[in-house]
C-alpha cells in the first residue's frame, strides 16, 4: 500500500490543472458573453431606445464582475467606473457605478479589467454615437421649423402682394375708370374736337382697365383657375399661335395664393413664347390636378425656334421672367423646371403639392 501513495500524487496536479483549465475557460467564456450580447445590443441602440439599453449593458458588467446592480449615470459627480469618449481616455460621457469598485484597478483579475475596459468602450462610442445622432435631429427639426417659418412669411408676403393688388384695383375700378367714363359719354358728339377728345378718353379706360387686370387678374376672382388660364390661352391664338389646351382638376376651392402663382406661371410662359418663339406655331397647354396625380403640374410648351444662341441654357432675355417663375412656385411649396429643345421649343413645367 505504501508504494502506491507516490503514484497519486501526479494524478491529483493533473486534476488541479484540469479544474484551473477549466475555470480559465469559463472564464474566458463569461468574456466573450459580455462583449457578444452587449455589442448586439448597443450596436442597435438609437435616439429612442440608448438608455434602456446602455442600463441593462450596466447590469450584465456588474453581474460578470459578481455584483447585484449597475447603472449608467451621466452626472459629472459620479463615482465608478468611467466611460471613456472614442479615441480619449480623458473626455468621459458617463460612469457605470457599480457597489465597490471606484475605478478599473479595484478589478483584481487582469484579464477581466481589460474585458471591462473595452466594455466601457463599446458603451462610450454608442453613448457618443448617439449624441451625434441627437444634435443631427434636433438640427434637422430646427431646419424644418425654419423652411416652415419661411414658406409662412413667403406665403404672407405673396398675401399681402395679391391684397394690396386687389385694393388698388377696386379703386382704381370704383373711382378713375367711373369718372373717365362718364368723361367720355359727356364728350361724345358735338365738334370734331369733342369727338377726338372722347375717343382719347376712351382709349384711357381701356388702360385703365388693363392696369386693373394687370394687378389682380380679375378673372380669377369670377370664373376661376381653369378659366383664366383659357383666356390666356385665347389670347395668344387671337394672334395666330395653335392653342391646345388640357385641363384636368377636381379641385373645386383653390387657395388663393396657388392661384395667383399658376395663373402668373402661365401669363409669364406665354410672354416668353411672345418674345422668344419666332412667331406663330403650336402650344401646349396643360393643367393636371387630379386627385389620382400624385405630383400636380402646369405645363405649357411650344414648338417655336430655339432661343439665341440654339444651346440648352436659358436665354439672358428670359431669365430674369424664369427666376420669377420659380420664387413664384417656391412660395407655394412647388418647383419649377424650364427645358430647351435643341430642335426648337420651350417646356415649362411647374409642379406644386395637392392644395388641401
Amino acid at each position: 500500500m505504501d508504494r502506491g501513495h507516490p503514484a497519486l500524487a501526479p494524478e491529483v496536479e493533473t486534476v488541479a490543472e484540469l479544474r484551473e483549465l477549466y475555470r480559465a475557460a469559463e472564464a474566458r467564456a463569461a468574456r466573450m458573453r459580455l462583449m457578444s450580447s452587449s455589442g448586439r445590443e448597443l450596436a442597435l441602440a438609437d435616439v429612442g431606445n440608448a438608455e434602456p439599453i446602455l442600463q441593462g449593458c450596466a447590469r450584465r458588467l456588474a453581474y460578470f464582475l459578481g455584483c447585484r446592480a449597475g447603472t449608467v449615470s451621466h452626472a459629472a459627480e459620479a463615482s465608478g467606473l468611467p466611460i471613456p469618449a472614442p479615441g480619449s481616455m480623458t473626455r468621459i460621457v458617463g460612469t457605470v457605478v457599480v457597489e465597490g469598485l471606484g475605478s478599473l484597478d479595484d478589478i483584481a483579475d487582469t484579464e477581466d479589467r481589460e474585458a471591462c475596459r473595452l466594455h466601457l468602450e463599446m458603451m462610450g462610442a454608442t453613448i457618443d454615437r448617439i449624441a451625434r445622432e441627437r444634435q443631427l435631429s434636433e438640427l434637422n427639426e430646427a431646419l424644418r421649423r425654419r423652411e416652415q417659418q419661411l414658406e409662412f412669411v413667403v406665403g404672407r408676403l405673396f398675401s399681402a402682394q395679391e391684397e394690396e393688388r386687389r385694393r388698388v384695383s377696386h379703386e382704381l375700378h370704383d373711382g378713375v375708370a367711373q369718372t373717365a367714363t362718364a368723361l367720355a359719354r359727356l364728350l361724345e358728339g358735338g365738334t370734331a374736337e369733342r369727338s377726338r377728345l372722347a375717343e382719347i378718353a376712351r382709349d384711357l379706360v381701356g388702360e385703365l382697365r388693363g392696369v386693373i387686370r394687370g394687378l389682380r387678374p380679375t378673372i380669377l376672382d369670377d370664373l376661376g383657375l381653369a378659366e383664366g388660364l383659357n383666356a390666356l390661352a385665347e389670347a395668344l391664338a387671337a394672334e395666330g399661335y395653335a392653342l391646345t389646351v388640357r385641363i384636368e382638376s377636381d379641385v373645386t376651392d383653390w387657395p388663393r395664393r396657388f392661384e395667383t402663382a399658376l395663373f402668373r406661371v402661365a401669363q409669364e410662359a406665354l410672354t416668353n413664347i411672345r418674345k422668344h418663339a419666332g412667331g406663330p406655331c403650336a402650344v401646349e397647354v396643360e393643367l393636371q390636378a387630379r386627385r389620382e396625380t400624385s405630383a400636380p403640374f402646369l405645363r405649357i410648351a411650344d414648338r417655336g425656334r430655339a432661343p439665341d444662341g440654339g444651346g440648352p441654357g436659358e436665354p439672358a432675355s428670359a431669365r430674369f421672367g424664369i427666376e420669377v417663375m420659380r420664387e413664384r412656385m417656391a412660395s407655394i411649396g412647388g418647383t419649377l423646371d424650364w427645358q430647351q429643345d435643341p430642335a426648337g421649343g420651350v417646356t415649362v413645367r411647374a409642379t406644386f403639392p395637392r392644395p388641401a
